[in-house]
């Protein structure tokens, strides 16, 4: 079934509590992002590599080192990564459970798009994004196509 152009112009407005919900929603998962990014790719970098420096976040991130140090105290406050001198920055037990529940959010939206035949390249970008919006009630219908085309 698909709509045509003329179609989807002419959606009905939903009522307003419903545009608050979803705003407030996307905003959100939007303040989340950025940690959510960094905390996984501190554990794929610590799982990888056994430690995780400035300089490889930086690198990663695409982003210059004053902005990773920023982000790095912004998390050690929040508990979610534990820094030590002349030793690199390790995950907390709580930024260790954030980093696999968005791998794992990640991985799911990644397997769904290539199940619908996106390219490997685009499917990982997209999931990038996609991962830190979709809803616990989508990841499920996500999982339950996945299992289905098994």
């Amino acid at each position: 079934m698909s709509a045509k152009p003329s179609d989807l112009r002419r959606r009905k407005l939903v009522a307003p509590e419903t545009h608050v919900e979803g705003f407030e929603l996307a905003r959100a998962a939007r303040r989340t992002e950025l940690v959510e990014d960094y905390v996984e790719l501190i554990a794929d970098l610590l799982d990888a590599h056994g430690e995780v420096r400035q300089v490889d976040l930086a690198a990663r991130m695409g982003v210059a080192q004053p902005t990773v140090a920023r982000m790095l105290k912004r998390l050690e406050d929040d508990g979610l990564v534990q820094r030590l001198p002349y030793r690199g920055t390790f995950l907390t037990e709580a930024g260790r459970r954030l980093a696999e529940d968005t791998r794992e959010r990640h991985t799911v939206v990644e397997h769904f798009l290539l199940s619908l035949g996106v390219d490997a390249d685009t499917a990982r970008q997209d999931a990038e994004g996609i991962e830190h919006h979709v809803s616990p009630q989508t990841l499920a219908a996500f999982r339950a196509a996945l299992a289905s085309r098994r």
